[in-house]
């Protein structure tokens, strides 16, 4: 390739090798330097020419809500007409709406719509998907959400020679409150049983901690069960209040603070110093019409920055990572070499893979994107493009 991103995890800078290649085995990276040392250490094996193209780690997206049935267009001409995206949740639409119409979808729907959207996202070079659960109306329903992601996570294969971005899951039961629930009888039922239950199908317990959904004390309720139960915690936190989530978060040692769009004083150090990652999702902002994130800020007070689209079929239907490093640039404050941390290594200890993916040293699995352009600054300024020519994850072409 003409220049190799290798973006080692725990550093800065984005390791860039002019004239690189890098060898796989058992899909995994063993070595990767200058290309003529790297054909001269490894005659006989298949070679990859990637065109003299840019190459770099796949993309991380640590942020979706992958898994739903119906869509929300008309939503986005409510909003146009002046309609708040808060008011249209009041009404009873929203994520609301959504629940209605992945509870109509059969199960075999909701899997083949998710892997098409899964496949969508490879295209513009994602290879590795956090999904949440979180448009479910009771335990029953969340666990079914779950199940689905559980089926695209083992391996996602298609055929024998190709295979889907890999998924991480993560159950957000706490995602909105259905209308007529008593607070206190849904209190219990996250905080109960039902944790047990999802723990063995996700890894991670987010909750939207926002106004109308859950309050700062319920949101802490919630994590802190979760957290006895074995989960790693997520949160929504700030999206369109200061209401205290991302200081919540780093008290509790979550793994991110996600959103970040509103935030009090101090709350910023204090998730740099406990080492909670901040998931920025520019994309919500460019589609809402609300307030970016400060990732300056947030960069600068030391928190690990990250990126994701944030897809959800009501407030960021993007199935595209340079799009959201083209507003993280423009909209977000955040340098290229930032953005393009915080769209693969960073990204990837926001889910606590940085040990297995976003980077492209040896021992990383080798998840990685051919595109169609020659410097890493390219990528946001071909905004609304897709550079994208090849995803490969663990060394199997996905597209």
């Amino acid at each position: 390739c003409s220049m190799l991103l290798t973006v080692p995890p725990g550093k800065d800078g984005l390791g860039i090798i002019r004239d690189g290649a890098f060898a796989v085995s058992g899909g995994r990276i063993t070595d990767a330097g200058l290309s003529g040392e790297i054909l001269y250490a490894h005659k006989g094996c298949r070679r990859i020419d990637a065109g003299g193209r840019l190459v770099m780690p796949g993309f991380v997206d640590c942020h979706t809500h992958l898994i739903h049935g119906g869509d929300r267009v008309d939503e986005m001409f409510l909003r146009l007409s002046g309609k708040s995206y808060l008011e249209i949740l009041a009404a009873g639409g929203g994520i609301h709406s959504t629940v209605a119409a992945t509870a109509a979808a059969s199960d075999e729907e909701l899997r083949a719509s998710a892997a098409e959207r899964l496949l969508r996202m490879a295209a513009h070079g994602t290879t590795t998907v956090e999904v949440k659960s979180g448009y479910g109306s009771d335990a029953d329903s969340e666990e079914r959400i779950l199940r689905c992601a559980g089926a695209l996570s083992g391996g996602g294969g298609r055929t024998e020679t190709s295979v889907l971005p890999a998924v991480v899951p993560t159950y957000l039961g706490a995602h909105s409150i259905p209308p007529g629930a008593g607070r206190e009888e849904l209190l219990e039922a996250l905080t109960g049983p039902a944790l047990t239950r999802m723990r063995s199908r996700a890894e991670f317990c987010d909750v939207f901690c926002e106004e109308g959904a859950f309050s700062l004390e319920e949101s802490r309720r919630i994590l802190t069960a979760a957290a006895e139960a074995g989960f790693k915690l997520k949160i929504h936190a700030g999206q369109f209040t200061a209401a205290g989530g991302a200081a919540m978060a780093a008290e509790l040692g979550a793994a991110s603070a996600d959103h970040l769009e509103h935030l009090q004083q101090g709350e910023a150090a204090a998730m740099a110093a406990a080492g909670t990652a901040g998931v920025l999702l520019p994309g919500v902002s460019f589609f809402l019409g609300s307030p970016y994130a400060d990732g300056r800020a947030l960069a600068d007070a030391g928190v690990r920055v990250a990126l994701a689209t944030d897809y959800n079929t009501g407030s960021c239907p993007s199935y595209s990572m340079p799009f959201m490093i083209s507003l993280a640039v423009s909209g977000c404050g955040l340098n290229i070499v930032e953005a393009v941390r915080a769209a693969t290594t960073n990204a990837a200890a926001a889910i606590c893979r940085q040990e297995g993916c976003g980077s492209l040293v040896p021992g990383m699995n080798a998840d990685f994107i051919f595109l169609d352009l020659e410097r890493p600054e390219e990528i946001p300024y071909y905004v609304g493009t897709n550079p994208v020519v090849k995803a490969f994850r663990g060394g199997i072409e996905i597209i």
